[in-house]
């Protein structure tokens, strides 16, 4: 059985006494991988030795996003091994909702439900998660924070950053008349910034 692509020998022959170096590429899944060395000589039987990889302990890691001043859409994405993945809204002002499905190294995937084929048992994947971020009415800008956590417990935070809404003024009603007495009429003031009257 020839060894897995990951590993690597240097040199791949040699005579007589010598010492080779066994190496692997980088493993990201959360599960240890194996595979099989096999040295020849001519004249005797082949020799097999197993080789081990150490796997990469879990973790799950996301980006910081901004959000457009009129809301919609926004993708967050980050990177993980996991075989599942919960996110959830933190502190913050910006009203953002959850899609009912992320993806995650290819696959649809529900929140806080195991990822087919579990792709972070061999390899980090990467991950994204799709807001819909509602419309920022004030005139300050605004921030919300988004956990997600891997099925072992590790957790990670980015932030959503809105920028600042336009102001608004509206007056009602649109043409004010008093009576001859100069009684008080009431005036609405629609607003979300400071304003006067002159």
């Amino acid at each position: 059985m020839a060894k897995a692509t990951w590993a690597a020998t240097s040199p791949a022959s040699g005579s007589g006494n010598g010492t080779v170096s066994v190496s692997g590429s980088a493993h990201t899944g959360r599960s240890q991988r194996q595979t099989d060395l096999t040295f020849k000589a001519s004249g005797v039987a082949d020799v097999v030795r197993s080789v081990m990889q150490e796997a990469k302990p879990e973790f799950v890691s996301i980006e910081n996003v901004s959000v457009a001043k009129g809301g919609g859409n926004v993708t967050v994405t980050g990177k993980s091994n996991s075989s599942k993945l919960n996110f959830s809204l933190g502190t913050g002002a910006i009203v953002a909702s959850f899609p009912s499905n992320y993806n995650a190294g290819g696959a649809s995937t529900a929140n806080n439900a195991d990822i087919t084929g579990d792709p972070g048992a061999t390899a980090e994947y990467n991950f994204s998660v799709t807001l819909a971020a509602a419309t920022n009415e004030t005139i300050e800008a605004r921030t919300q924070t988004l956990s997600v956590t891997a099925n072992g417990g590790q957790s990670a935070q980015a932030t959503m950053s809105q920028a600042a809404g336009d102001p608004t003024l509206s007056v009602s009603p649109e043409s004010i008349t008093l009576t001859a007495a100069g009684t008080a009429v009431a005036v609405t003031i629609t607003s979300n910034t400071n304003w006067t009257v002159e």
